[in-house]
């Protein structure tokens, strides 16, 4: 089936559904994919329908060119003298920052769905934080890693504090954090902060197989699965033991377990259908 675009309603952020996996990519590469608000509006958007779209059973995200997301466009803070106000209170400034930051890391990292993130080059500030809140992480060989809020007077934002502390703990995140150093591919997946690291040719095709996996998988499964790692890293052992019963029990009482099961019997691997 081949691919279908959709519209995003801006040129700054790309969607396309292809057999279950919608990909969405962030288009800005004469500006290394920097967010700007029609592209964190955009993104919000298409997050928040594909939650509810049984036709999108895995997301990708990642960035146009030789990028993934620089972060906050920097040059148009300095142009309006400031990083987050402009023309708004710094109370409706904060408000607004809260909802976009829940409405696209938050809901990437609630999303009852495997997201993965691609990354072919530079993942800094609020664009590391996007590709941490998102399940999994291939990476370019090539790409580097930084938080790089220190460099710009920044403490940090779209939970990138949050997401980095549970990949690498807490000594390790304030080191990140504090000295803003760049991290390369190697170093990225010795300290768990990526999964994969390829070629930056294969890094495409790379990124296909795990996502249309994700998207054969058993859906159901899928969104008890990361409902309870999530609960794991901020609960406590029994409210995960709990909830962990309950998912379980209800699985299998899905269609897709017993699937699973005639195909281990028949020897064979089996088709998931999201029931």
């Amino acid at each position: 089936m081949a691919a279908s675009a959709l519209d995003t309603g801006t040129h700054d952020l790309l969607a396309s559904l292809d057999d279950g996996v919608l990909t969405l990519t962030m288009n800005r590469p004469e500006a290394r994919n920097a967010m700007s608000r029609a592209m964190i509006e955009a993104l919000a958007a298409q997050l928040a329908a594909a939650e509810t779209d049984a036709a999108v059973r895995a997301i990708v995200l990642t960035g146009a060119g030789r990028g993934f997301c620089a972060g906050g466009d920097v040059k148009g803070m300095a142009a309006r003298g400031d990083g987050t106000v402009g023309e708004l209170t710094i109370d409706q400034a904060i408000h607004r920052q809260r909802l976009n930051q829940r409405a696209t890391a938050g809901r990437l990292y609630r999303m009852p769905k495997p997201t993965l993130a691609a990354l072919p080059g530079a993942a800094a500030g609020a664009g590391l934080a996007l590709a941490l809140a998102c399940d999994l992480r291939v990476m370019a060989e090539d790409a580097i890693l930084t938080t790089a809020f220190a460099r710009v007077g920044f403490s940090g934002d779209y939970g990138g504090s949050y997401f980095m502390t549970r990949l690498v703990g807490a000594a390790k995140a304030r080191e990140l954090y504090f000295l803003s150093e760049r991290v390369g591919a190697a170093e990225a997946l010795r300290l768990g902060l990526v999964n994969w690291v390829c070629a930056p040719d294969a890094l495409a095709e790379r990124t296909r197989e795990i996502a249309r996996r994700l998207a054969a998988g058993p859906t159901v499964a899928y969104r008890y699965m990361k409902e309870n790692l999530n609960r794991a890293v901020a609960g406590n052992v029994e409210d995960c033991l709990d909830l962990e019963a309950t998912h379980h029990v209800h699985c299998g009482q899905t269609e897709d377990h017993r699937e699973a099961t005639r195909a281990f019997v028949d020897k064979r691997e089996p088709v998931f259908n999201g029931r």
